[in-house]
């Protein structure tokens, strides 16, 4: 059977589209790398699911869940399958900030029957959990060996991914976070074989959820197009995607996110904070970290999101776009780790900085911070 690749375009960037706002520069000529999804239907479009395998000639999936969207959405989708005569499997029991005994569970589950995709139809873990089954089906590791810097180029089986949420962007990205069991650690897996051959997403699956879920997971959704469009890894089209949200991952997928991210994995992987929560807790703090080292970029976004005027200066964009973030996480009622019992002493202040250096995010930053400054900013959002 032909596997459907997801697609990749390259593309030179010229002297006209070179950008140079504050400290960042994208340099004339560097070479722009693009991975998405081979098939993107966005709407009501979890109805067109049979057709989209039928498309890519796929009629047997393996649906990979948690068991909460299971109950509340499974049979929206299952429907649309037994209707097209289609044979499917299920593997409910992805957990939240998957694991790689998850995974492991996941990949047993897909070995068991004769299934010739996988169904990511969830939030980000269970999206997360079907990439890593499928690239783990045809890789003999360990998943951690696959971890950053390496990048997963060999395909499993295709992927579809269906969100029911709002804003992991996970549907449209290369990466996939997977937390180690042996010790406290999310890692980034990252490469071709973690971007879905189709996603299908269908906004009436998100008006369903909390309150909580749906701010963290919009917070989530703002905070990588923010850091799309101030990473040292953007490029003109991950701008135009930056810019106007509507799909934040196509943007941060290719341009990468930066610090807000590298240090909230860790929180993740220690204290199980959801990490829409993690980046919202963040956001404010990091921003105000990082703004005078790209101040065009991060004013442009104040405006973009009227928290500034077009008549105001760089400096007080930024100032106002930092405050209106703050304001935003008053607003939401965004806690501090404190607040939920969490506490973190000097050395486990001292980890978390580690990995979130290790992640390779803080490298994107307008503002590279030290592993000293990272937990500086640990400590203030604490």
């Amino acid at each position: 059977m032909a596997v459907a690749r997801p697609r990749i375009f390259l593309f030179a960037l010229n002297a006209q589209v070179s950008v140079v706002t504050g400290e960042l520069l994208m340099v004339t000529g560097t070479l722009g790398r693009v991975q998405s999804p081979r098939i993107i239907r966005i709407g009501g479009a979890a109805k067109e699911t049979a057709e989209v395998l039928e498309q890519l000639g796929l009629s047997r999936p393996l649906i990979i869940t948690d068991a909460k969207v299971a109950n509340l959405h499974l049979s929206t989708l299952t429907d649309v399958l037994d209707g097209a005569g289609m044979v499917w499997g299920l593997f409910d029991q992805v957990v939240e900030d998957p694991t790689d005994v998850c995974v492991d569970a996941g990949l047993a589950a897909l070995q068991s029957g004769d299934y010739d995709c996988v169904v990511g139809f969830g939030g980000g873990s269970p999206m997360e959990t079907a990439k890593a089954v499928s690239f783990m089906s045809v890789n003999s590791e360990h998943v951690r060996d696959y971890k950053e810097p390496a990048q997963i180029d060999r395909c499993g089986v295709p992927i579809i991914l269906i969100p029911t949420t709002g804003g992991t962007g996970s549907v449209l990205t290369r990466w996939c976070v997977i937390t180690d069991t042996e010790s406290p650690e999310n890692y980034y897996l990252s490469g071709l074989a973690c971007v879905a051959t189709a996603a299908i997403i269908d906004w009436s699956f998100s008006l369903t959820k909390p309150a909580r879920i749906t701010a963290n997971t919009a917070v989530d959704s703002l905070t990588h197009a923010i850091e799309a469009y101030v990473s040292r890894r953007a490029f003109p089209y991950t701008d135009a995607f930056a810019l106007s949200a509507a799909q934040a991952g196509m943007a941060f997928s290719n341009a990468s996110v930066a610090l807000v991210h590298g240090m909230s994995r860790p929180i993740g992987a220690h204290f199980h904070v959801a990490h829409g929560l993690s980046n919202a807790m963040l956001l404010p703090t990091v921003t105000s970290f990082s703004v005078a080292a790209a101040p065009a970029r991060y004013s442009a976004r104040a405006r973009i999101m009227d928290m500034a005027e077009d008549g105001d200066t760089d400096a007080t964009a930024c100032a106002k776009l930092v405050d209106g973030l703050r304001s935003l996480n008053t607003d939401l009622a965004v806690p501090s780790p404190r607040a939920l019992g969490h506490d973190a002493d000097e050395a486990m202040l001292e980890i978390m900085a580690q990995q979130a250096l290790e992640t390779g995010s803080p490298n994107n930053n307008p503002r590279v911070p030290t592993k000293e400054e990272i937990g500086g900013l640990h400590k203030e959002i604490w």
